[in-house]
């Protein structure tokens, strides 16, 4: 498939270049934060040992740098929760206080899988990784973004087929939806509200958004929205 734009579903692009911080530069951290680099935002990739993420932030120019996961808090007003899930509850009790009063967009994925092979949420049933995540961060504003997607294809489909594919996102204020939105669109893709956070189970493993990728409107339709 060629590059695909679709101007009537793409929201404008963030209104200004903003600070982000990366906390996990992996499979999701790093090529969302080439996305945002090359749309013109700083991005502060955080790490337990910044040095060993020299050799990829370096070619991408004096907008990126790394840092250890506080410097990235302190440096950015938004921050992309993009570590493995085991790793997330202690470093956000740790932070909380560094968080405070910022954009707080969660791409973590609970994920585990149930004895009949089913990828499950392991939050159980009755929450969301959305609503844990704004109950130990009060007093920043939390977003859910880029859990669904397959996160080998968030390059590819973020470059090759800008603003065809949609993204699922889900917050409670609408402050963080509007960057989330703004981010979402300078990584090539389309926003799609789900509502909030407690309702966003769909972007949770287990969840019918889970794995899936589609058109904007068929992730409206899939979501019965």
């Amino acid at each position: 498939m060629t590059e695909t734009t679709n101007p009537q579903t793409a929201p404008p692009r963030a209104a200004k270049p903003l600070a982000i911080g990366i906390l996990g530069a992996g499979n999701i951290g790093r090529p969302l934060g080439r996305h945002w680099v090359a749309a013109g935002h700083r991005v502060t990739f955080g790490s337990r040992d910044p040095g060993r993420l020299v050799p990829f932030v370096e070619p991408l120019g004096d907008r990126a740098r790394a840092a250890t996961y506080a410097e990235a808090v302190e440096a950015s007003d938004v921050v992309l929760l993009s570590l493995p899930h085991p790793a997330l509850d202690e470093l956000l009790d740790r932070l909380a206080p560094r968080l405070a009063g910022k954009t707080v967009i969660d791409a973590t994925s609970p994920i585990g899988v149930s004895e009949d092979g089913l990828f499950v949420s392991l939050l159980g049933p009755g929450t969301t990784r959305g609503s844990r995540t704004a109950e130990r961060l009060p007093d920043a504003s939390v977003a859910r973004a880029f859990t669904h997607f397959p996160d080998e294809l968030l390059w590819s489909r973020g470059t090759q087929q800008r603003h065809f594919w949609g993204m699922g996102i889900a917050s409670d204020d609408p402050g963080a939806r509007e960057v989330t939105q703004g981010l979402v669109h300078d990584a090539g893709f389309v926003p799609v509200h789900l509502g909030g956070l407690k309702e966003s189970a769909a972007l949770d493993p287990g969840g019918v958004l889970f794995g899936y990728v589609s058109t904007p409107a068929g992730l409206r339709a899939a979501a019965a929205l």
